[in-house]
C-alpha cells in the first residue's frame, strides 16, 4: 500500500465516523470559513442570571463562532460518537450526561474551606497543536488527528459556539485535570471542574497549598483569571450557594422564582426545585 493509498484509508475512516462522504468531508474541511458565523451574545452572571455590565451600565458583549450546516452536524457526530467515548474522571461536570453545575457544587458541600478559580479564555486558549497533540497521545494515528482536529478548530483555536468544544476542552484538559486529582488526593482535597471553573474544597486550611495547585494549572498551557480566584469558607460554586449542611440558589434567582407564580411555564421555579432536590438526597 502507497502512502497515498494509506492516507486516503485513514480519511474514509473520519469519513464513516461521521457518515459522511470523503469528497464531502475534504469539501468542509476545504471550506471551513463558510461554515462558521460571527455572533455578538451577552454575558450573563452566574450567581444571578443577569447580564453582566460594566460600571457605566454598558452590556458587556462577547463574539462566539456557532458552527453550521454540514459541520454542524459533523461535529454532532463527532461528539456522539467519538469524544463521548473518551473516559473522563469523575471530577469533570461540564458536558457530562446527568452532570451539571449543581452537581458540581453539590460535591462541595460540608467543605469549609473553598478555593475557586476560572481558566481565562478557555475554548480560545487550545490551540490546534494542543487538540492534535492530545489525539495522538489517546492512540489516534496522525492521519485522524489531523482530520479531526480540522473539523472541530476555527482559526487555529478551539471556537465558542460548537457542539464539540465543551467535550473537546475536557479531553486536552485531561492531563492536567489527572495531576489536580492526583495532588489533591494525597492533600484531603475535594477537586471538580466544570468547564472552565475549577473548585477545591477541604474540611482543613489549604491555603499553603493554593499555590502549588495554580501551578500545576498553569504548567499545563492554560491561563487563569486571578480576579476571579477567591479563596474563602463561604462561597458561591458555579452560580450555587453552598452551605455547610445544604445548597440553595442565590437570593436573585430564588426572587426570580416567585415571579413565576401565576405562569403556566417555570423554568426558574424548575431550576429552584431541581438545586432543593439535593439537599434531601445523600450525596458523594
Amino acid at each position: 500500500m502507497t502512502s497515498s493509498d494509506y492516507k486516503k484509508n485513514q480519511f474514509k475512516r473520519v469519513a464513516a465516523l461521521i457518515n459522511m462522504s470523503v469528497d464531502r468531508v475534504a469539501f468542509i474541511i476545504g471550506n471551513i470559513e463558510d461554515f462558521y458565523r460571527e455572533k455578538s451574545e451577552k454575558k450573563i452572571d452566574k450567581k444571578t442570571g443577569d447580564f453582566k455590565c460594566y460600571k457605566d451600565g454598558t452590556l458587556k458583549i462577547r463574539t462566539i463562532h456557532p458552527s453550521q450546516g454540514e459541520l454542524k452536524l459533523a461535529q454532532q457526530r463527532l461528539k456522539n460518537r467519538f469524544f463521548a467515548g473518551i473516559p473522563l474522571p469523575h471530577n469533570v461536570h461540564g458536558g457530562i450526561r446527568k452532570k451539571s453545575n449543581i452537581t458540581n457544587s453539590k460535591t462541595h458541600q460540608g467543605n469549609k474551606y473553598i478555593l475557586a478559580t476560572d481558566l481565562q479564555e478557555f475554548y480560545p486558549s487550545i490551540s490546534s497543536k494542543m487538540v492534535y497533540d492530545c489525539l495522538l497521545s489517546l492512540g489516534n494515528n496522525s492521519h485522524v488527528a489531523s482530520q479531526i482536529t480540522k473539523l472541530v478548530t476555527y482559526r487555529h483555536k478551539v471556537p465558542q459556539g460548537a457542539p464539540t468544544s465543551t467535550h473537546v476542552s475536557n479531553v486536552v484538559f485531561l492531563k492536567t485535570d489527572l495531576l489536580l486529582i492526583d495532588f489533591c488526593k494525597k492533600h484531603g482535597i475535594t477537586y471538580t471542574r466544570y468547564v472552565d471553573d475549577l473548585t477545591f474544597s477541604s474540611q482543613q486550611d489549604f491555603r499553603h497549598l493554593i499555590a502549588q495547585i495554580l501551578g500545576i494549572v498553569l504548567s499545563g498551557g492554560f491561563k487563569l483569571s486571578f480576579r476571579k480566584t477567591l479563596y474563602s469558607n463561604e462561597q458561591t460554586i458555579t452560580g450555587i450557594e453552598v452551605f455547610l449542611n445544604k445548597i440553595d440558589a442565590p437570593l436573585k434567582i430564588i426572587e426570580r422564582a416567585l415571579t413565576e407564580i401565576d405562569m403556566p411555564i417555570k423554568p426558574v421555579t424548575n431550576y429552584l426545585e431541581s438545586i432543593r432536590r439535593t439537599n434531601n438526597k445523600i450525596w458523594r
